[in-house]
């Protein structure tokens, strides 16, 4: 029986459409009315696939591993073949979307493979038989047994290849092939495979005698070579001695344009630059008229003034409380979007330890809320950068941001709207919706001073500035250093803030074009309230609403589902969301 046939057999599927969400006050439960079912039949083949996907990354775990690769590989090309069976047209707009985006994932996913391997490939020189170590691992994954004798020779091999190279680059560090960031990458990956092989000989040892007798003194003379070579790669090669250096891993100007189309972004990292400049140059004009009012001469001045107004200590908590209570308000009294009484009251508060705070110098935020701010541990300096880093301004237009109608509230409806589409995740969704609400609060008057207008942005400001030093890092033009000084220079960070927000940045935690999404998606879904909402198509909360109930995606497949132009063949990246002018 064809997939096809086999879902229409299966019958109707519960699935959830954008219907607004009118409770009574204090009500938890919606009515059941407001939870229609529909008949998505692509709902079911999603969910299938990311159950798949699950299953052989479950044991495809191994870093760097061939057979992991040929697993994943053979995995999206019989679905891209198993898709085939679908008549797009003949399909409703529901399951038109989802079939364009499981087809857009399946493609960048094996794009991707053949990215990550040339990366491999490209460290590889540094890393000599570290391949074989892969092997053993993945062997194990795969529930092989090793002969102990040829196990122990190959890791006793493996320390001799290592060891050479490393005395010919004791010797002389320039001889080392590749740059230093492809030897930062090198540590990185001789990272994964050190842990990976850590747990193949512990699964052994011990329980086979014949196994630790061959193995037990190679594995233990390798693992001391092993982290001798990756503190070679990534202090003496790559230049990350100082715990303080920020060294990150440049992609490209190709992948970042393979990484554009996939988000159905039409413009050029240059264009995203120059669009920055912009948007960063209409904040500082507008730091300017807030700081006049303010009665400075100067956008600075009126910025040291903001910092110094910040809660005495053990007090941020309940500020953001009170903040989180003001931006519900203000939604709910001119009707917004709608915000279930549960989802007001299902968030936790977390206060960062000084030690996270190193990397997050300011709120976080999804399911729940975790707030930064300085504990009495820290250094003096540290302690004051914090303090002035999250002032009451600064968090006023932080906490909307993090909860509601920003992340939290986006987390309440992902979990119980179109659920399969977390497959089709998109950070110019995620860090773009709650961008857009920094900018659909502007327009309305959120900022009741000009010090809170201030506060809204320096924030601006800032994500203006992640586009340039994130894609200027990325082209490879400007350096971690150079990023910290912009965002210290024309946004005003403090400079340990600044350190700490490049450093999150270029951690490899966060893919390359994450920090471009946050004004990037924002001006997005602006561009599309001013074609929906401003031409009367759509209501102010209804439009909100089906955003919030259609699920993560690409903002410009957003729009297809809003506008019911949802094609039967690809997703194109051909909407001008943005106006460059002259």
């Amino acid at each position: 029986m064809s997939l096809i046939r086999h879902l229409s057999a299966a019958g109707i599927t519960l699935a959830l459409v954008a219907t607004p969400l009118s409770l009574p006050a204090g009500e938890l439960v919606p009515a059941l009315t407001e939870m229609p079912a529909t008949d998505q039949r692509l709902a079911p083949v999603v969910a299938r696939f990311r159950a798949d996907l699950d299953s052989v990354l479950h044991v495809q775990d191994v870093t760097a591993g061939p057979r992991r690769e040929a697993a994943l590989r053979a995995l999206y090309l019989g679905w891209q073949r198993r898709l085939q069976e679908f008549d797009a047209a003949g399909l409703n707009q529901e399951d038109r979307l989802d079939l364009a985006l499981l087809r857009r994932d399946l493609a960048y996913r094996l794009q991707q493979l053949d990215f990550e391997r040339e990366r491999w490939q490209q460290a590889e020189p540094l890393l000599p038989g570290v391949s074989r170590l892969i092997a053993l691992a993945e062997a194990r994954r795969h529930l092989e047994y090793p002969d102990a004798r040829a196990a122990a020779d190959t890791l006793d091999q493996v320390r001799q290849a290592l060891e050479t190279l490393g005395k010919r680059l004791d010797k002389d560090p320039k001889a080392a092939p590749g740059t230093p960031v492809v030897a930062y990458r090198a540590a990185r990956l001789l990272a994964g495979v050190r842990e990976d092989l850590k747990q193949w000989y512990a699964f052994h040892a011990g329980y086979d005698p014949q196994f630790t007798w061959w193995a037990k003194q190679p594995y233990e003379a390798l693992d001391k070579v092993l982290e001798a070579h990756g503190k070679r790669l990534s202090e003496t090669l790559a230049g990350a001695a100082d715990p303080e250096t920020i060294i990150g891993d440049p992609i490209g100007r190709e992948a970042l344009l393979a990484g554009l189309r996939h988000e159905l972004i039409p413009y050029t990292p240059e264009q995203l630059m120059r669009l920055a400049e912009r948007e960063l140059a209409w904040c500082q004009r507008e730091m300017a008229k807030a700081a006049a009012e303010m009665g400075h001469d100067d956008w600075r001045q009126a910025l040291e003034a903001v910092k110094n107004r910040h809660p005495a200590p053990g007090e941020q908590p309940k500020l953001v409380v009170a903040l989180a209570d003001e931006a519900i308000a203000f939604l709910e009294q001119r009707d917004l979007v709608s915000i279930p009484e549960l989802a007001k009251r299902d968030w936790r508060m977390t206060m960062l330890s000084p030690e996270y705070q190193l990397q997050a110098p300011f709120f976080l935020g999804g399911e729940d809320v975790w707030v930064a701010y300085p504990t009495d541990s820290m250094p003096h300096d540290k302690k004051l950068m914090a303090l002035r880093g999250n002032n009451r301004h600064f968090s006023r237009a932080v906490v909307h941001h993090e909860l509601i109608p920003g992340h939290h509230l986006q987390h309440f409806y992902n979990r119980r709207y179109q659920t399969h589409r977390e497959l089709f995740h998109s950070p110019f969704w995620t860090e773009g919706w709650a961008l857009y609400w920094e900018f659909r609060l502007w327009d309305l008057g959120f900022a009741q001073t000009p010090e809170d207008r201030i506060g809204m942005l320096f924030w601006r400001s800032h994500r203006a500035a992640r586009i340039l030093f994130s894609l200027g890092f990325h082209l490879g033009q400007m350096s971690p250093d150079q990023a910290v000084d912009l965002l210290v220079r024309r946004v005003g960070h403090e400079r340990e803030n600044a350190r700490a927000e490049v450093r999150r940045s270029f951690a490899g935690d966060y893919g390359p074009l994450y920090q471009v999404a946050y004004m990037i998606g924002g001006l997005q879904f602006q561009a599309l309230h001013r074609e929906m909402v401003g031409s009367g198509r759509m209501g102010e909360r209804e439009f909100h609403d089906a955003i919030l109930t259609g699920g993560p995606m690409p903002v410009a497949a957003v729009r297809a589902r809003l506008r019911g132009e949802v094609p039967a063949g690809d997703l194109g990246a051909d909407w001008q969301f943005y106006d460059f002018g002259k």
